[in-house]
């Protein structure tokens, strides 16, 4: 039985859509240097896309794409490798229809600096049926996209969002920054959730609500970032398991040592983790860690496992850059994954590509026990899991045991307020209520 939705959620099966033009901010960021990593997130959204073509409605998509903003140098950089023209011809080729991308001019270093007049010849063919949807350009090539709230370029983009369209709908749940496209546009156009967000919502209540034994894998690239999140996912879990720069952190905290890479700032905010692990003993420990002289690769002599257990005060380490597999035939780690009924796993737990021995394995014994609902988080997480386990990846993807939701990032803002209605643009979704005009 699936988890009731807040009632009021505006969802996009209670919007009339006919012959109504519908913005679709999608969460579709899966291109990294021209080309699609993997279409999971693309795939997922596929339904509702289909819904509102079914039902008469005629599709305006966008997303974002990378980070072209730097945010240093306050410029804009434009090029094919944020540009969503991979997306376009993946949806065309997978769906076989006509998705017409419109171009905009850009002024060198402050990216787009708006929708202008030459979009409407597109939005006559769209709604004559001469295409079967548009596509917006990346939305942050768009000046206004994440611009100061409030200032006249983020409200100049947002109104000509809304002037594009008569309902606009969220299936973006792995965007929760608040940004024009997701957040500002609900004040201007009767709003709905999609199917792809309605249904992360429902899944986050197994990681929010768990069967218990609970156990939660975390791991990370920087430890500042997780410290919201792993403070509530400690509060919640009956065992966590670190990895990745998490792990190495909590071990110089615990333990004294110094590991090549990590911060003495972190280290210092890691010890409140320790102290409160001192009192509640959560925290299972993997006992084997492999650690290199060098980031450049897995070079023969250079790298060895090591046992946790032979860390004493002051000793001095190298990168310690993946989880030995041996961690996983530990008794205890063992027995501890096997008879937990609920897994959420946000990690990579080496530095891949070279360190992927952890990563590999953890997922290989987690499919092990059979019984646990097993929820996945996005991005890196979803792409090592394929990487690594291609024919374990393909065997789960309609096992009704596994999950993988688009966006970890959003799950663990998410897991950190306690509700996935808390964040920005689902709030404003509620606070919109699905006024139709």
């Amino acid at each position: 039985m699936k988890p009731p939705i807040d009632p009021k959620l505006p969802l996009l099966q209670n919007a009339d859509l006919e012959n109504k033009v519908v913005l679709l901010r999608v969460d579709h960021n899966v291109v990294k240097k021209g080309r699609i990593q993997d279409p999971f997130r693309i795939d997922q959204t596929i339904g509702t896309i289909f819904n509102i073509v079914a039902r008469g409605g005629r599709p305006i998509i966008m997303t974002h794409v990378g980070r072209p903003w730097d945010k240093k140098t306050d410029t804009i950089h434009i090029d094919e490798s944020t540009s969503v023209e991979p997306i376009v011809r993946y949806l065309e080729h997978k769906l076989h229809v006509t998705v017409h991308m419109p171009r905009f001019s850009a002024e060198e270093g402050r990216g787009i600096p708006g929708i202008d007049t030459s979009i409407n010849l597109a939005i006559k063919d769209l709604k004559e049926k001469r295409v079967d949807a548009l596509y917006l350009p990346n939305t942050r090539w768009f000046r206004g996209e994440e611009a100061a709230p409030e200032s006249s370029e983020r409200n100049a983009f947002t109104l000509q969002l809304a002037g594009l369209a008569d309902i606009f709908v969220n299936d973006a749940f792995g965007s929760w920054q608040p940004h024009a496209s997701t957040l500002d546009i609900t004040r201007h156009l009767p709003s709905f959730a999609g199917f792809l967000m309605q249904r992360e919502i429902q899944k986050l209540d197994q990681v929010l609500q768990p069967e218990r034994p609970f156990v939660s894998v975390v791991a990370g690239a920087k430890y500042n970032t997780k410290i919201g999140p792993l403070s509530e996912i400690y509060k919640k879990v009956d065992t966590l398991i670190l990895g990745g720069v998490i792990y190495n952190t909590y071990l110089c905290a615990k333990y004294g040592v110094s590991i090549e890479g990590i911060l003495p700032e972190d280290i210092e905010a890691a010890a409140d983790l320790v102290k409160m692990d001192a009192r509640y003993k959560k925290i299972l420990e993997l006992p084997y860690v492999c650690e290199s002289e060098t980031m450049e690769g897995k070079i023969d002599g250079r790298f060895r496992v090591r046992s946790v257990k032979e860390f004493k005060k002051g000793m001095k380490l190298n990168y310690i850059l993946d989880i030995a597999e041996e961690s996983f035939d530990d008794p205890l780690v063992a027995d501890t994954i096997n008879s937990a009924r609920t897994i959420f796993v946000n990690a990579v737990m080496g530095y891949t590509p070279h360190f992927a021995e952890g990563s590999a394995v953890l997922d290989q014994k987690i499919d092990l026990n059979r019984e646990a609902r097993k929820l996945y988080g996005g991005g890196d997480t979803l792409q090592e899991f394929k990487n690594l386990n291609p024919g374990l990846y393909l065997s789960v993807m309609d096992d009704s045991r596994y999950y993988f939701f688009t966006g970890g990032g959003t799950v663990l803002k998410a897991i950190e307020q306690e509700t996935p209605y808390g964040l920005e643009p689902v709030r404003a979704l509620i606070e919109n209520g699905g006024r139709q005009p």
